[in-house]
């Protein structure tokens, strides 16, 4: 899986469309400790975006993936196949020292007695590109998503599962929402 680059456009001072930014999407790169996980955030905006003075770096003082009050975060996550390893307390515990600080706002959002579960404020746009993933949803419910299907994810506890062979990537957007 080769690494994504985003291209960011803007304008001149005369209002032409230029390219502001080109680069490797940053995050992109496999966890230590969770090998063939990533998370990549590519983009962040904030309530009231604004168009024609982009920019260059929203993510530069990057403090949570989530979304900001009113705001946007698009990402990828690239989900590795699961594996029947168990992993050792001392894997575990590392592997969460580095989600926390690879996943800022997010990790505290997973819970303990369900791996991988969590909910989080937002209402999150997904477009599975490669491989084949698992929505598994509250009571055992699940839905099998397969390369260009799409999920809107309305604030639900939903966890992801890789049970193929190969990796599996899914870009999203999520949008921050008031919960009701």
């Amino acid at each position: 899986m080769s690494r994504a680059k985003c291209v960011v456009t803007g304008h001149d001072a005369q209002g032409r469309s230029r390219v502001v930014s080109s680069g490797p999407v940053p995050g992109d790169e496999s966890f230590v400790h969770t090998p063939g996980f990533s998370v990549a955030v590519y983009w962040q905006t904030t309530a009231n975006a604004e168009v024609g003075n982009v920019q260059p770096n929203p993510l530069a003082e990057l403090t949570s993936i989530l979304p900001p009050a009113g705001g946007t975060s698009a990402m990828f996550v690239t989900f590795p196949p699961h594996s029947d390893q168990v992993p050792s307390e001392e894997q575990l515990k590392a592997a969460a020292e580095e989600l926390a600080v690879r996943v800022p706002g997010m990790a505290q959002r997973f819970e303990e007695d369900e791996p991988g579960f969590h909910r989080t404020e937002t209402i999150d746009y997904g477009v599975l590109i490669e491989g084949e993933l698992t929505l598994c949803l509250d009571d055992g419910v699940t839905s099998v998503l397969k390369p260009g299907d799409v999920v809107v994810q309305m604030g639900t506890r939903h966890a992801w599962r890789n049970t193929g062979n190969t990796p599996a990537r899914m870009m999203f957007v999520m949008v921050d929402a008031t919960r009701r």
